[in-house]
């Protein structure tokens, strides 16, 4: 009976939760090792058979340094946290190989959209899909990839992400074998959000196993630039593939495409990866919780309630440029997903800090809220143009879909050369002014878009609008993302601490609030903008679904967007150095890339003194 209850299981202790201030830690069964002096607490326990240091348990070492800067430092070059070794012991080529089959998951996720936009004209004609209803084939997929992602970093930390990894790029894969076969509009729809749920699970633990893989910081940034460069050749090269597979084969072939290489990267990262590897002391913490207590971390509610509300505004956005506007099935969904949105704001200031997926605190950051509107608007812009023009080159103009991909491929071809120098753009000149810059070329491109409505004006006028149009929102693009991380503190920005693991109970909000907004204002956007089209191509006069016209009023809407966009950038936007700001708690701003090096050296410091500590322990 006493045995029963002398050993505390963690994962039935459904009160302890390491991280909350009213929790206190299960009580440890008593060790007859541990009855050791005072004196040597601290230091690491050497085994009987010493012939490796690597085996010797971790050591927990706190310095003044780490004090001042609240900051507890692990040497994990000691030990395996979870009994096991940490991953960049990993031989070379087994590290580049698991890059490689990563790479391929940030490549599927943009692929699986961008194959998509070019494939929607024959899907839609194949399985009798109206215009105004396909835009449900993009924003299924982008809207639980939103959702999923402001959790699926948190799901990270929680559990493994090796199986977490697995089990999204097999449910991607599987989800998309299961789209090539069926042939009824709701369940293809169903089972595109089924793929974004996949994808969403598999982006943050690719990262989390890169940035394990690659501690030292040379190597990471090189890995992780990798692996965040393949998401752009998804972009080019899933136009021209998606397109391919249509012209050549049929378009179940996307998703047989994506089934293949979904299914292809989970079976290795199964096979290669460690079951048991060192993640630092951080998820030592964390294995303590309860079932309870992790549950508690996910934020389901306020996930799902942003879902539903997101959900049923595209439904009434869609329904009513149909069935009009006055009708009780789009004015009841309308509203209900207004007050959902509100539950959702009101949910999470409610909720613990920790606990929360979009904390209320991140909105009193300095250029926090306009960064993040601007965010709406980016793939927004991109989505639109590539999907009001592939039905008018396709079905309108006749053109192949495979020459409909080769006439989008400025987009693709403009934006990495732009993306590659908006980096340096932003070490010359303030941030306000190059985003400023971006919005002026978005808007010049955005003005010609309304006019190009025949194939002689591709040349004079398309062309020209998605070259300049592009640049302009690639530079808006990695401007915020700048700016983003330099306005809020390492703690919430989810900064890389010298030993290569992301610092205690950090799990990188503003990344994912960033990337969240990018996927629900296509979502959203993208049905905003079919919606206008198909109301304004019904009135009498207008030219129906051939004509032009409602094109235009959508492409006028985006250049309204635009302009709104640039004139909050104007007024809101403050004018803030990058590097300048407050420190973590302060309550605005982060000191950006200065807090970033400063924390670093501290951290190398701290290593050292750990490091000396071990030898010393080593040597006795």
């Amino acid at each position: 009976m006493s045995s029963s209850s002398s050993t505390p299981d963690p994962d039935h202790d459904h009160d302890y939760d390491p991280f909350s201030k009213s929790s206190s830690p299960p009580t440890p069964p008593h060790d007859p090792s541990s009855s050791s002096s005072s004196s040597n607490a601290g230091l690491p326990t050497l085994p009987a058979d010493s012939g490796d240091s690597r085996e010797i348990t971790a050591a927990t070492t706190v310095n003044p340094i780490s004090e001042k800067n609240n900051v507890h430092v692990v040497e994990h070059n000691v030990g395996g946290g979870d009994g096991g070794a940490p991953l960049h012991l990993l031989s070379t080529p087994r590290k580049i190989l698991l890059l490689i089959i990563f790479c391929f998951a940030q490549y599927l996720d943009t692929f699986s959209s961008s194959a998509l936009l070019a494939s929607i004209p024959p899907i839609s004609a194949a399985l009798n899909i109206s215009n105004n209803e396909a835009v449900w084939l993009i924003s299924a997929y982008q809207l639980t990839f939103a959702a999923l992602l402001l959790v699926s970093g948190r799901l990270t930390d929680l559990y493994s992400p090796k199986w977490l990894f697995v089990t999204g790029a097999a449910g991607m894969g599987a989800s998309a074998l299961g789209a090539g076969f069926v042939r009824n509009e709701v369940a293809l729809i169903v089972l595109r959000a089924f793929m974004g749920i996949g994808a969403s699970l598999t982006i943050p633990s690719a990262l989390h196993l890169i940035v394990h893989l690659f501690p030292d910081p040379a190597g990471q940034a090189k890995a992780v630039a990798v692996f965040a460069g393949t998401g752009a050749i998804g972009n080019v090269t899933g136009l021209i593939i998606g397109a391919a597979f249509v012209s050549f084969a049929s378009w179940p072939w996307v998703f047989y495409f994506i089934a293949i290489i979904g299914i292809g990267i989970a079976v290795p990262v199964g096979l290669l990866v460690p079951e048991r590897y060192d993640r630092g002391e951080g998820h030592g913490a964390m294995r303590k919780m309860g079932r309870w207590a992790k549950v508690r971390r996910l934020d389901t509610f306020g996930v799902g309630t942003v879902t539903v509300a997101l959900v049923l505004f595209i439904y009434a956005v869609t329904t009513g440029s149909i069935e009009g506007w006055g009708i009780a099935k789009v004015i009841a969904p309308l509203v209900l997903s207004i007050m959902l949105i509100a539950i959702f704001f009101v949910w999470e200031a409610w909720l613990p800090e920790e606990f929360a997926s979009v904390p209320p605190k991140m909105w009193k950051y300095t250029n926090f809220s306009i960064l993040i509107a601007v965010s709406l608007l980016t793939y927004t812009w991109w989505g639109s143009v590539q999907l009001l023009f592939s039905w008018l080159w396709q079905e309108v103009y006749g053109w192949s879909t495979i020459l409909t991909a080769v006439h989008f491929l400025p987009i693709g071809v403009v934006s990495a050369p732009f993306m590659f120098t908006s980096g340096y753009f932003t070490q010359l000149f303030p941030l306000k002014y190059v985003m400023l810059c971006g919005q002026v070329l978005l808007l010049a491109g955005s003005i010609l878009l309304p006019f190009a409505n025949s194939p002689a004006h591709y040349w004079p006028l398309s062309f020209p609008a998605m070259c300049i149009g592009t640049a302009g929102n690639t530079i808006i693009f990695a401007t915020v993302n700048i700016a983003l991380f330099a306005a809020t503190p390492p703690s919430v920005a989810g900064t890389v601490g010298a030993d290569g693991r992301f610092p205690l109970r950090c799990y990188i909000p503003v990344g994912a609030i960033w990337n969240s907004s990018l996927q629900v204002g296509y979502a959203a956007g993208a049905a905003i903008i079919t919606s206008i089209q198909t109301s304004v191509q019904a009135r009498p006069g207008k030219g129906g679904p051939d004509g032009f016209e409602g094109r235009a009023a959508a492409f006028w809407f985006l250049c309204a967007m635009v302009g709104v966009q640039m004139l909050g950038v104007v007024v809101f936007m403050k004018n803030v150095p990058v590097g300048k700001g407050k420190k973590d708690g302060e309550g605005n701003e982060g000191e950006g890339r200065r807090v970033v090096e400063k924390e670093t050296k501290d951290l190398e410091s701290v290593a050292t003194t750990v490091n000396g500590v071990t030898e010393s322990a080593s040597a006795s």
